[in-house]
C-alpha cells in the first residue's frame, strides 16, 4: 500500500492563512446609488488611496499621547471620557505596546519609579515554547506569578481615591501628616499673557470631518499597506477590497500611507489654529506623533520635501494671528540614560522634532519662542553620575536643537533645585511646572505651594531672556480626592484657579479636557475672550454637513407611499418633489467645526457625550426590528400576543367571580345541584333538589345593587335570568321548593301566570 504523502514544514508555513488587521471599519461598502431621474450621471471620480477619518478606516488610530493631559502622565484615567464621547476606544486608540525604540523602561531606577505596573514575562524563546506544549513552567514564569500573587494581596486603600492608585497605610499616614501647602495670594490680573492647551481640540476632534493633527498608525499597518489593493480602481475595504499579501511589496506604498496621515494632520494644523484665535486662545503645543514613526530607527523618515509646503502654511497662519508653537518629546527620550541605543534614539527624536518646527518658516522671535519641552528622565541610581551623562551627551547634539531644548521639572525625580543650576551652567531656559513642584521638592529649602517657589522667579526668568526667548509655564492641579504624592500626580480634568506668575506669562494648561479647561479660567476670571464662546446644545451640531446618504436612504419610501395613494398624473412630480425637498444650505468647509455663528463650543464637565451629534445617539432599534421580522415571525408573534391576551381575560373574569361573594351585602343563592334534574332521571330530582337547600352556601350567589358597583347590578341581572327556567322545572315536577328559595318562587311564579295569560 502507498504511503500518504506527508506535507512539508515549509508547504504546512506557506498555505497557512496570514492574519492580516482590518483596513476599514465598516462593515459593509456603502450602498450604490440610483440613478436619478433628475440628472444625468455624473464620471464616477477616481478613489482616493484610503481614509484619513479613525471613524471609517481601521488603519488610522489617535495617537495616546495627543489625548493626555501631559507626555508623562500615561495612565488610563489621565484621558478624558472617550467612549463618553461616542469613540470606539478599542479600535480607534492606538495602543501603548511601545513599538517605538525610545521606550526603555529597564533603565529607570526602581526606587523613583512610582507607577505600579503589571509584570510581564521576559522569558527565552525556549521557555516560551515548553509553556506552550504543557511541560514544566520555568522559572521566569514561576517568579513573575509569584511577584503577580504578591501584589494582589490586601492593602489599605485609600476611600477617596478611584481605585486606580493602591496606597499602603505608612504611606497614607505619611501624606496626612505633611505640612500644609502654603499657597500666594497673589492672581495674574489683569491677565496680558496668552493660555494654551497640548496637541488636542476636543470640539474639533469630535467635528465631522473630524479635525486634528494625532493621527497614527501601527507597524503592522505600514507593512500591509506595501502591498496593492485587489483592486486599485475601488477604494479600500475591510472585507471587500484589501490589500493582497501574495502580490509582491512596495516599500513606497507603504512610506505613502503614513506620508498621507502626516500630510492630513500638518493640514489640520490650520483649522486649529484659526479655531483658537475665534475663541481668544494664542498658544498650542503640537502632537509629537504628528508624523508617525518619523525617527524610528527602520521606518523612519525626514519631513522635507514631502510636508514642507502644508508646514509652510500652517506657520505663515501662525504668523498672522501671532499664535505661538511648542512641541513636547514624550518621556522616554532622555539624554541621561546609560545606554547607549536609548541616547541615539532620544538625538534622533529631538532631531525629528526641530526639522518639524524649522518647516514651519516662523519669523525669528516666534522661531525662537517654538522650543522642545524636554525631562531629565530617570536617576538611574545616582543624580550625579546622571547629570555627567547629560552634560555629554548635551554637547553631542547639533545647535538647532540646541537653540530649542528647554528643561521641566518632574514629578519623579528632578526637583526645582535640582535642574536650575544645570540650566544656568549650560545656558539652557527651564519650564516652571507648579503642579509637578508641589509633589517633588526640596523640604530643606522650600515649602509645598506656591508662594515660596515665587522667590525663583527671577532665576527661572533668566533663562530664558539670557536667549531672548519668551518663557513660558506649565500649570495643573491635582484631583480634589488625591492623598498620596503617587495620586497626586494625576491632573484635575479643569484647573480652579491660576497660578501666581507674572501676568504677561505663556501659560500652558495641562489637562485632559484640554481647550475645555482653558474656557473655564476664561469663564470664572473673565479672561480676555471669555464673551466668544457659549454652551454648546447636547448632541446638536449646527456647524457640520450631514453625509449625502441619510436622506437617500428615506426619500424611496416617501416616493413609492405617493404613487400608490396619489393620481397617475400628479404621482412622479409629487414625488419629485419629494426626492428634491428642500436642501440644507452647505456649510462652507471653512465653517465648518468653527462653532456657527454662536459660538456653541464649551461643553460643562462630565459632559463628553454632548459633543457628538444626534446620528449618533438616536437608534430606533424596535422599528428596525420590526421590519426585519418575517411573515412566519410575524405570524407566532401574533398568535403569542394572542394566548396572552386570552390569559389576561380568564384572569379578569376569575378575579371577578372572587370578588362577587366578598362584594355582595344580601344574596339568594341558588345551587348547581337543582339544575341537575335536566341532565338526570326525574325520580333523581327531588333528592338533589332537597340537598341543594343544604349546600346552597357553597353555590353561585346573586350581588346586591349598589350605586358604586355597576358590574354587580349587571351580574344580578344575569343571576335572575337564569332562575327563571329553574323555578318553571321545578313547578312541573309538582315539587314545592325549599323555604330559602320561596322568595325567589313566587317571583317566578308570577311570570309564570303571565305567560298563561297571554297564551290564553
Amino acid at each position: 500500500m502507498a504511503k500518504r504523502k506527508s506535507l512539508s514544514k515549509e508547504t504546512a508555513f506557506s498555505i497557512a492563512p496570514i492574519p492580516v488587521p482590518r483596513f476599514d471599519d465598516d462593515p459593509a461598502p456603502p450602498p450604490k446609488r440610483r440613478a436619478s431621474q433628475r440628472k444625468v450621471s455624473e464620471p464616477k471620480p477616481k478613489p482616493e488611496t484610503g481614509s484619513i477619518n479613525p471613524d471609517k478606516n481601521a488603519n488610522v488610530l489617535d495617537a495616546p499621547e495627543a489625548l493626555r493631559a501631559s507626555p508623562d502622565a500615561n495612565e488610563a484615567d489621565e484621558r478624558m471620557n472617550l467612549a463618553e464621547a461616542g469613540m470606539d476606544v478599542k479600535k480607534q486608540l492606538k495602543e501603548e505596546d511601545n513599538e517605538s525604540p525610545l521606550s526603555d523602561l529597564s533603565d529607570v531606577d526602581s526606587s523613583t519609579e512610582t507607577k505600579k505596573s503589571k509584570p510581564k514575562s521576559k522569558g527565552t524563546a525556549a521557555n516560551k515554547t515548553a509553556a506552550k506544549k504543557g511541560g514544566t513552567k520555568p522559572k521566569e514564569v514561576e517568579d513573575v506569578k509569584d511577584k503577580k500573587m504578591a501584589t494582589k494581596e490586601p492593602q489599605f486603600l485609600d476611600p477617596e481615591a478611584d481605585g486606580d492608585e493602591e496606597a499602603d497605610e505608612e504611606e497614607i499616614q505619611a501624606a496626612l501628616s505633611r505640612p500644609p501647602p502654603v499657597n500666594s495670594d497673589y492672581l495674574p490680573l489683569p491677565w496680558k499673557g496668552r493660555l494654551g492647551y497640548a496637541c488636542l481640540c476636543t470640539y474639533l476632534r469630535f467635528s465631522n470631518p473630524p479635525v486634528f493633527s494625532s493621527r497614527t498608525c501601527r507597524i503592522a499597518s505600514i507593512l500591509e499597506n506595501r502591498h496593492p489593493l485587489r483592486d486599485p480602481n475601488e477604494p479600500p475595504h475591510a472585507t471587500k477590497n484589501r490589500p493582497d499579501r501574495e502580490q509582491p511589496p512596495d516599500v513606497a506604498r507603504g512610506q505613502a500611507f503614513v506620508e498621507s496621515l502626516g500630510k492630513a494632520n500638518a493640514k489640520d494644523i490650520v483649522k486649529m489654529l484659526r479655531w483658537n484665535d475665534k475663541y481668544g486662545i494664542k498658544f498650542l503645543r503640537l502632537s509629537s506623533e504628528m508624523f508617525p514613526f518619523a525617527s524610528h530607527p527602520e521606518y523612519g523618515y525626514k519631513l522635507a520635501p514631502f510636508v514642507s509646503e502644508e508646514l509652510a502654511e500652517a506657520g505663515r497662519v501662525a504668523t498672522e494671528l501671532r499664535h505661538r508653537l511648542t512641541t513636547h518629546p514624550g518621556q522616554y527620550t532622555q539624554l541621561g540614560s546609560p545606554r547607549k541605543p536609548v541616547i541615539d534614539n532620544a538625538i534622533r527624536d529631538l532631531d525629528y522634532h526641530a526639522e518639524l518646527l524649522s518647516l514651519l518658516k516662523l519669523p525669528p522671535q516666534q522661531d525662537r519662542d517654538a522650543v522642545m519641552i524636554l525631562h531629565l528622565g530617570g536617576v538611574f541610581g545616582d543624580k550625579q553620575e546622571t547629570l555627567d551623562r547629560f552634560r555629554e551627551n548635551y554637547a553631542k547634539l547639533s545647535q538647532g536643537v540646541k537653540d530649542r531644548l528647554v528643561l521641566e521639572n518632574d514629578d519623579v525625580s528632578w526637583s526645582v533645585h535640582d535642574l536650575l543650576p544645570l540650566c544656568e551652567e549650560l545656558n539652557i531656559p527651564m519650564v516652571l511646572d507648579f503642579h509637578h513642584h508641589n509633589i517633588i521638592f526640596d523640604p530643606d529649602k522650600i515649602r509645598e505651594g506656591t508662594k515660596d517657589i515665587a522667590e525663583l522667579f527671577p532665576r527661572i526668568l533668566a533663562t530664558w531672556r539670557r536667549k531672548n526667548i519668551t518663557p513660558k509655564m506649565h500649570y495643573s492641579e491635582p484631583c480634589p480626592e488625591a492623598i498620596t504624592g503617587r495620586q497626586r500626580r494625576k491632573h484635575n480634568p479643569r484647573p480652579a484657579t491660576l497660578p501666581p506668575c507674572p501676568p504677561d506669562m505663556d501659560l500652558m494648561i495641562e489637562a485632559k479636557d484640554k481647550e475645555q479647561a482653558v474656557f473655564e479660567l476664561m469663564r470664572t476670571f473673565k479672561l480676555p475672550g471669555y464673551d466668544t464662546f457659549n454652551d454648546i446644545i447636547p448632541h446638536v451640531r449646527k456647524d457640520d454637513n450631514k453625509p449625502v446618504k441619510t436622506p437617500r436612504k428615506k426619500t424611496p419610501k416617501k416616493k413609492t407611499a405617493v404613487k400608490k395613494e396619489g393620481d397617475d398624473s400628479e404621482a412622479p412630480d409629487n414625488a419629485m418633489e419629494a426626492e428634491e425637498g428642500p436642501d440644507q444650505e452647505t456649510i462652507p468647509d471653512e465653517d465648518v467645526g468653527m462653532g456657527g455663528p454662536e459660538g456653541r463650543v464649551y461643553w460643562p464637565p462630565g459632559m463628553e457625550h454632548w459633543l457628538r451629534p444626534v446620528k449618533r445617539v438616536v437608534k430606533p432599534k424596535e422599528n428596525k426590528d420590526e421590519t426585519k421580522l418575517t411573515p412566519a415571525q410575524k405570524k407566532k408573534a401574533a398568535a403569542e400576543a394572542a394566548k396572552e391576551g386570552a390569559k389576561v381575560e380568564e384572569q379578569v373574569h376569575a378575579n371577578g367571580a372572587k370578588d362577587e361573594p366578598a362584594a355582595a351585602s344580601t344574596s339568594t343563592p341558588v345551587s348547581k345541584k337543582a339544575r341537575a334534574p335536566a341532565k338526570s332521571a326525574p325520580k333523581a330530582a327531588p333528592k338533589k333538589a332537597s340537598k341543594g337547600g343544604k349546600s346552597s352556601a357553597k353555590a353561585v350567589p346573586t350581588p346586591s345593587t349598589s350605586d358604586t358597583d355597576q358590574e354587580a347590578d349587571e351580574q344580578m341581572s344575569d343571576f335572575e335570568e337564569e332562575a327563571k327556567p329553574q323555578s318553571k322545572k321545578a313547578k312541573t315536577n309538582g315539587k314545592a321548593p325549599s323555604r330559602r328559595q320561596s322568595v325567589r318562587t313566587k317571583r317566578k311564579s308570577y311570570a309564570e301566570d303571565d305567560e298563561d295569560q297571554d297564551m290564553e
